[in-house]
């Protein structure tokens, strides 16, 4: 092919333009897939991908009753906190 460089670098030279181009095409099929293909909107229906909120009541070990000296703390803490 050329005249100035081996065969394993045009092996190698090969290879790099083939692995490339198969990027690019996978990189444009990825792109054109999220881009047009619209699943419908049931499609997660009866899917749970976040769990619902438990109430404070449903278990015992999900609640925690705090002293006064802890509340006091926690107030503390929570006004060291900025708002901005």
């Amino acid at each position: 092919m050329f005249p100035s460089i081996s065969l394993a670098q045009e092996i190698g030279l090969a290879f790099l333009l083939v692995a490339a181009l198969v990027w690019v095409v996978g990189l444009g099929h990825m792109l054109w897939d999220s881009r047009f293909h619209h699943p419908e909107p049931s499609a997660f229906e009866g899917l749970s991908v976040i769990p619902g909120q438990r109430s404070a009541a449903a278990h015992p070990m999900e609640s925690v009753e705090l002293t006064e000296a802890e509340q006091q703390a926690f107030a503390g803490l929570i006004r060291t906190i900025p708002l901005h």
